[in-house]
């Protein structure tokens, strides 16, 4: 028994309408689940201050969370090992100076800022900064909190 074939080649144009919204849409997914990943980290809750001075130097940056564990470049790290590395960039860096930035939660006790400017000023940096959160601008028109 021979069964009758229906089925032809299509020899036209393709409509290009459908596939450019399947693109469309695959773009748009993207974009969306781009933004939903979950990116881990150290929680900080940065001080609130306005109008502080930066610096034009180049920078290391340590972080100190509040249960007063040290990170340097995204990873936790013991004071002997940060001495290390903080001498190492100072070495690298000659002549040009480096600045500390410290980047501490709010409840990190004025000690541990000290033993780490300590750390910093025996591997040779002689400035230290405190990264800080800006002061968010009330809307135009609203009363301004002093």
């Amino acid at each position: 028994m021979k069964f009758p074939r229906n089925a032809r080649i299509f020899r036209g144009q393709l409509d290009v309408a459908p596939f450019a919204s399947v693109f469309f849409l695959l773009v748009i997914f993207m974009m969306v689940s781009s933004w939903v990943v979950y990116t881990p980290g150290v929680r900080l809750q940065l001080p609130v201050a306005d109008d502080l001075p930066g610096t034009d130097k180049r920078t290391v940056e340590v972080a100190i969370d509040k249960n007063g564990r040290l990170y340097f470049e995204s990873k936790s790290i013991e004071e002997g090992e940060l001495s290390d590395k903080l001498r190492r960039k100072v070495a690298a860096a000659s002549p040009e100076p480096l600045t500390l930035v410290v980047q501490a939660d709010e409840a990190v006790s004025y000690k541990m800022l000290l033993r780490l400017r300590m750390v910093a000023r025996d591997a040779g940096i002689s400035d230290a900064l405190l990264a800080t959160l800006p002061r968010v601008l009330a809307p135009p028109g609203s009363p301004s909190k002093p």
